[in-house]
């Protein structure tokens, strides 16, 4: 029973089908019927192929989103000398190629992309970020750069809401097959893109930032691309042998029906037998060469797909369009047999692309996620976007936006002014440097070029924020020219002017005791710092004058004995001056009684000195002492300012209350240098005085230095200490001189080696050699030589950065300070600053002068024993 079943049941078939005629018939009579069906029934299959693809790009959307939800962002950020070579940059292309693979194997070819970020948005010249899967972290953290490019973990980034926004994609117009233009590295590719966000501004809203995702396409789509382009290729070789074909028959024909032709025939009498027109053979239609063909598809290697969105946003209507234009001109830089161009249809003033419905909401998906769904002609090799795979190098122009150099705010103790910055749009702006990060400057260039005129505007501008000051100028120009910006009430209670050109009628002078002890300071200190001075200025050291040094530092020691001894006694006007260095050498009882009175405040060593070396001294051994102070008593000012007991000068003093101290020494001769040298000196004994103020107490002061060829021929090796041990005090040096090379060897390495600011005028050749030697000759000798009146390179320290050489103007008086002159209350502060200093008439000082010694020997007199002190007599010397 069981076997036989299947038979009977495919007999009871074929009774119920019939023969197979009929079956086939049944067949053809469903297939009409399905047809019939779908053609009277489209809609369900086309719904049916709609909901599956829908739901098919839902999930493909939300496997994307879950897998960009894992990417991580790094930020390059390139050093000054960053020079990348070709090779090193395709390294880079290769491991970025690499890592758009590093995702999970459920995650979306979109999802699978490297982004390079190129953004402007005023906090920097231009940012530049490498995003991608969080899997190829550390393969993108170490680059072929080396230590040339700090790469750090960067965070994500938030933008305010701009008001107007515009959009583009870019694709690649031109022959499909054919690479883009090769752009050198110099000058860098980058700098196009550069230049147009260089006038971005970010007070308005500006934004500018540009995407381009690189895809490593599957061989499928390579295949499919190769396949349409093989494909093209041989349909317009088809074409192109096809119109041959016509040509050649249409020439044939117009030749055989010329009446020239006929004639031929008739004469030759072939017509008859041609029987006919004559027989034309169609071209062979060549062969399609792959390589000629796909271009720079024919090879598999570094062949990626890119995607190029761009994205400009402002709160100013127009600024956004105009931004986005710029951007689609510097792109045209990469332009050759094939460009990018902005992705969309032109219908007179408007663009059906990025920021049109269908397509906005395409792009802002993907530029949310950073999902790459680039258009089918963007493939491209590595090679020809190796501009965009790197950071600026050293090769691009950065503009210097206001989060780079600040913006100078008169009145701000926070801001110094440095000159004025144009931008590459042309706006003009005063730029500034953080004062606590200024804490030495030299400025370079010829005479008149305006090295003094800058620090003038510097240092009025620091005056104006509440600062201290000192302006030291061997020629007193600086002073007149400054008047008229410093005669505010606020100031002129602030201001003292040291002057030693014997100004006014009758002239008046300020005084000052470099061995008064009246004003708290060490004695020991007060004593090196006046030996060394006169060592400075006047060459003496341990090799060839040392008993020269020796002698004065010796009767230093006594008349500073002297000076404490006055100072304790309430008596300050009976110190004693370097003038009583003479007596105290040749005036036996002098020198007895000063020795007697500060028995018990000179160590024992220099009582030691006293009684047993100087003694056996011969007599022309005190000479070479004597005879500056000769030269010091002879002129009448350094003699009055130099000459009193309790001197009003006092630069710790105006250190500590932010005083504004003006020094004109007076001249450049032997004289003025000596003076010079025991002003700097002081100066250094101050500052390191400060280190009896804890560091936070420590009130910021800063110190001019006009003519430093003047200054340091009188003090080199002080002004070199002052250039390396002054910032930890917080006294900051400005420097200025007409050479570089003409400064003392010391003085010119502290210089250059510890300069914050470094700027040089015009001059010549020679002369600016030395300050381009050392940017690197760039900018030339050459283009600092042909700069204009006020106009300056420098290089600045901006946040721990050095910046430039940049070409600043520098600020002129009249033009910068304007609306703070005051010339007719001029007067009233050169009178309010000479009240300051104490000045006195002339001949009132001279006077007092000369009767110093009586009166210091009057006050030893009574306060020095009956017994005059033993063996310190030589005999024969008046």
């Amino acid at each position: 029973m069981d076997t036989a079943a299947p038979y009977l049941m495919v007999q009871a078939c074929l009774l119920a089908t019939g023969p197979p005629s009929g079956l086939l018939f049944g067949l053809a009579t469903g297939l009409i019927h399905t047809i019939g069906w779908l053609l009277s029934s489209w809609w369900v299959p086309a719904v049916a192929v709609v909901l599956v693809w829908a739901v098919g790009e839902a999930v493909v959307r939300r496997l994307a989103a879950k897998a960009s939800a894992e990417r991580m962002a790094l930020e390059l950020v390139p050093s000054r000398h960053f020079d990348p070579s070709l090779e090193e940059i395709f390294r880079r292309g290769v491991q970025l190629a690499r890592a758009s693979t590093s995702m999970p194997w459920w995650a979306p070819r979109r999802s699978k992309a490297v982004q390079v970020r190129l953004r402007a948005d005023g906090s920097m010249p231009l940012r530049y970020r490498i995003e991608g899967p969080a899997g190829a972290e550390r393969l993108l953290t170490i680059t072929p750069f080396g230590p040339d490019v700090s790469v750090n973990r960067a965070r994500p980034l938030t933008d305010a809401r701009r008001e107007h926004v515009v959009r583009a994609e870019f694709i690649l117009r031109g022959k499909p097959t054919a690479p883009l233009r090769e752009v050198p590295l110099t000058p860098d590719p980058l700098q196009p893109l550069i230049d147009a966000v260089c006038d971005l501004r970010a007070e308005l809203g500006d934004l500018a930032e540009i995407r381009l995702d690189i895809q490593r396409a599957p061989k499928w789509a390579l295949r499919s691309r190769r396949w349409q382009l093989m494909r093209a290729a041989r349909r317009a070789e088809r074409r192109e042998a096809q119109r041959a074909v016509n040509g050649m028959r249409q020439d044939a024909a117009s030749v055989e029906d010329s009446l020239i032709w006929q004639l031929r025939q008739l004469l030759a009498g072939t017509q008859a037998a041609a029987g006919g027109r004559r027989l034309v053979m169609p071209p062979v239609a060549r062969r399609v060469e792959t390589a000629e063909a796909l271009g720079k598809l024919a090879e598999d290697d570094h062949l990626v797909r890119v995607q190029l969105l761009v994205m400009c946003a402002s709160n100013t209507q127009g600024r956004a369009q105009a931004r986005l234009a710029q951007i689609q001109a510097a792109l045209d830089v990469f332009g050759g047999t094939s460009r990018w161009a902005m992705r969309g249809i032109r219908l007179g003033p408007w663009r059906l692309g990025a920021d049109r419905w269908p397509t906005r909401r395409s792009f802002e998906r993907r530029w949310r996620l950073g999902h790459c769904q680039p258009p089918r002609p963007n493939w491209v090799r590595l090679e020809e976007i190796t501009g965009l795979l790197k950071p600026p190098t050293l090769h691009c122009r950065l503009p210097l936006l206001a989060h780079d150099l600040p913006t100078f705010d008169f009145g701000d103790p926070k801001l110094l002014l440095q000159g004025i910055y144009r931008a590459p749009d042309g706006r003009r702006r005063l730029a500034a440097t953080y004062a606590a990060e200024t804490l030495f400057e030299v400025g370079v260039g010829k005479a008149g070029g305006g090295k003094t005129e800058r620090a003038l505007a510097q240092a009025i501008g620091w005056a104006h924020a509440g600062g201290g000051l000192l302006f030291l100028d061997p020629h007193r120009d600086s002073w007149p020219r400054a008047l008229p910006f410093l005669a505010h009430d606020a100031l002129m209670h602030k201001i003292a002017l040291i002057d030693l050109n014997a100004g006014g009628t009758p002239p008046r002078v300020s005084s000052w005791n470099p061995l008064g002890m009246h004003h708290g300071h060490a004695a020991h200190e007060v004593v090196e710092a006046t030996a060394d001075a006169f060592a400075s200025s006047l060459g003496w050291d341990d090799a060839t004058a040392p008993r020269a040094l020796t002698i004065l530092t010796a009767c230093l020691a006594v008349l500073v004995a002297v000076n404490e001894a006055a100072c304790a006694a309430g008596r300050p006007e009976d110190q004693a001056t370097i003038f009583q260095v003479r007596p105290l050498l040749t005036d036996p009882l002098f020198r007895s009684t000063a020795l007697a009175a500060v028995q018990g405040r000179v160590d024992a060593e220099t009582r030691s000195w006293w009684q047993t070396v100087f003694p056996a001294l011969p007599l022309d051994a005190f000479a070479v002492v004597l005879n500056p102070l000769a030269r010091l008593a002879a002129h009448p000012v350094t003699r009055a300012f130099l000459g009193q007991p309790a001197g009003v000068y006092n630069i710790r003093a105006a250190m500590d209350n932010q005083m504004i101290v003006w020094v004109c020494p007076g001249g450049s001769g032997p004289t003025d240098r000596l003076i010079t040298a025991l002003l700097a000196r002081d100066l250094l004994r101050a500052v390191r005085a400060r280190r009896d103020t804890p560091e936070h107490q420590r009130v910021p002061f800063r110190a001019y230095f006009d003519e430093l060829i003047t200054l340091t021929g009188a003090a080199p090796e002080t002004i070199a200490a002052m250039f390396e041990d002054f910032r930890k005090y917080k006294v900051h040096v400005h420097g200025m001189t007409q050479l570089l090379a003409r400064l003392p060897q010391p003085v010119r390495l502290s210089l250059v080696q510890n300069a914050s600011t470094l700027a040089s005028t015009a001059g010549s050749h020679s002369a600016i050699a030395a300050v381009t030697a050392e940017w690197g000759d760039s900018p030339t000798p050459a283009e600092v030589a042909a700069l204009n009146r006020f106009e300056h390179y420098m290089t600045l320290t901006v946040h721990g950065r050095r910046l430039g050489p940049v070409k600043i103007t520098g600020p002129h008086l009249d033009d910068v300070f304007a609306t703070h002159a005051r010339p007719h209350h001029a007067a009233a502060l050169e009178h309010a600053a000479r009240a300051t200093a104490a000045a006195t008439p002339l001949d009132q000082l001279t006077a007092q002068a000369a009767d110093q010694l009586a009166r210091v020997h009057a006050f030893l007199t009574q306060h020095t024993p009956d017994m005059p002190a033993a063996g310190l007599e030589k005999r024969g010397y008046q």
